[in-house]
């Protein structure tokens, strides 16, 4: 391995309007190496991604390849000066050949034509020497994701790159299908390839890496050996904070007797192909069950699967003792299910709709279309919530999108609240607004908990998460390693096993 980084960056500095994404942040890559980016959402890494690959120009700062400064001004040029990237979202063309995709834009010619013989024997090449051997004149979209990864990577690769960068590049694989691409990463790096990996998944930087850099904030907190840095080290480098500095919950002496209860909503090794692992979970009446964990642990997941909106290939769930099969959003809210999705901007509110018609939308969907609810109707339901949940509004006829983020918040908890469900599934509830507004959405959750509803509540914020919850679920790279009651919850224990020091 060689002593000398093939790649620095050094005090890289980019600024978007009202937000800092990179402060000095720094990186070394050293050839024959895997070297992962870990930080929090918000923490930097997809700007510095940027920034290396042309794709966001550094606002300050120094980036050199092979001891040259360069300063790629688009992905194109990056790729041309030995950087190719792998994105999360497989950027490929399905309805072309798998080796129409790995020369697309370069085609090597023969005189006047393209040499399609050329192109099918240097792309079975270019796979084979990731062990991949498939037929490349078959179309794309005709191979699973996985072998669609693998293309992208030959296609990276047949550019003759001396850095790889590989964005979230597992999020939609298999056990098996990673450690297929793990296989071949490491050969790659026996051949002296520098490779740049990005992922949430604790268990997979291990399993691959050589080098750790922590962004937190924007900013470069630590360059550390893999090898010499325990994971809640990690985890520490990455929050900000000695976990042991935690509060512990305050909710769970008040909690709801389950003792001899049953559950609202019980699952049985609910899982999804390249998403969750088999989950078991129960959520009571009366209760918070917080999802405990880091990014990409499968809270989100988890939500997705429970509301329908992604598909499970095996386990079951019972919705108050009666296997049900939850394949849609509709079929959710007909079992009395609500869901409040991790992004309100794009997947919860209609900004230019009023309040009033954000508030009855999924109440009047449940209803159907032969069962309109009058204007009269609409506007009653929603100046009755309005009140309730103390949205600051002149009226109910004000779009939706001119409210500050917590009462667009409080309006999705209002939409929801207006079907009369029994379990209610918050994902990120408080993100992106103030600390008042988050202080009176977690009393408006544990007052509808008061009121015998069943909640699932998702925050990165673990502080949130133990505030609210009366019992936790401790999740890691998408599955659940244990459970916690409140009362006896706090951040180190938790922190300490997502790290694996309890079982």
């Amino acid at each position: 391995m060689s002593t000398e980084p093939i790649l620095v960056m050094k005090d890289i500095c980019k600024s978007f309007p009202g937000v800092v994404a990179l402060k000095n942040a720094q990186l070394r890559l050293f050839p024959g190496e895997v070297h992962a980016v870990m930080g929090q959402n918000g923490a930097g890494k997809s700007t510095l991604i940027k920034a290396l690959t042309g794709v966001d120009l550094p606002d300050s700062g120094e980036i050199r390849l092979q001891g040259k400064p360069i300063q790629p001004t688009s992905v194109n040029e990056a790729q041309k000066i030995g950087i190719s990237t792998v994105y999360q979202e497989v950027n490929l063309c399905p309805n072309l050949s798998v080796a129409e995709n790995i020369f697309i834009g370069r085609f090597p010619m023969r005189g006047f034509a393209i040499d399609w013989k050329a192109i099918e024997r240097e792309s079975k090449a270019a796979l084979a020497a990731l062990n991949i051997h498939i037929d490349v004149n078959q179309t794309l979209s005709m191979y699973p994701v996985a072998i669609q990864q693998m293309v992208a990577i030959a296609r990276a690769l047949s550019t003759e790159a001396q850095v790889l960068i590989l964005d979230e590049p597992t999020s939609s694989l298999d056990e098996g299908e990673v450690e297929r691409l793990f296989d071949a990463l490491r050969q790659l790096k026996a051949k002296g390839m520098a490779i740049l990996f990005v992922t949430h998944f604790l268990d997979q930087v291990y399993a691959i890496s050589d080098r750790i850099t922590v962004l937190r904030n924007g900013e470069f907190i630590g360059e550390y050996a893999a090898s010499a840095l325990p994971r809640i080290d990690l985890i520490n480098a990455m929050v900000g904070r000695e976990v042991n500095e935690a509060v512990s919950a305050t909710n769970g002496a008040s909690a709801t007797d389950i003792t001899n209860a049953k559950p609202f909503v019980s699952t049985q090794g609910l899982a999804s192909r390249g998403g969750m692992r088999p989950l078991d979970l129960d959520v009571y009446q009366g209760q918070v069950l917080g999802l405990g964990g880091l990014l990409g642990s499968g809270r989100t997941e988890t939500a997705r699967m429970l509301f329908g909106i992604d598909a499970t290939d095996a386990g079951t769930v019972k919705v108050e003792g009666k296997t049900v099969k939850i394949n849609s959003p509709y079929k959710a809210v007909r079992q009395g299910l609500a869901f409040c999705p991790e992004d309100r901007k794009t997947e919860g509110i209609v900004a230019d709709l009023s309040i009033r018609e954000n508030i009855i939308l999924a109440l009047q969907a449940r209803r159907g279309v032969f069962r309109f609810l009058s204007k009269r109707t609409q506007t009653a339901i929603a100046d009755e919530y309005i009140k309730q949940l103390g949205i600051r509004t002149p009226d109910a006829e004000k779009p939706i999108g001119q409210l500050s983020g917590g009462n667009q918040q409080k309006a999705l908890l209002a939409r929801w609240l207006a079907t009369d469900p029994k379990m209610l599934i918050l994902d990120e509830p408080t993100r992106g607004i103030d600390i008042a507004a988050k202080l009176e959405i977690m009393e408006l959750v544990k007052a509808q908990c008061r009121k015998g509803l069943a909640i699932l509540f998702i925050s990165s914020e673990m502080s949130e998460v133990l505030r609210v919850s009366d019992r936790i679920a401790v999740l890691r790279d998408r599955q659940k390693i244990g459970e916690i009651a409140g009362q006896d919850a706090d951040e180190q224990r938790i922190f300490q096993m997502i790290a694996g020091a309890e079982a």
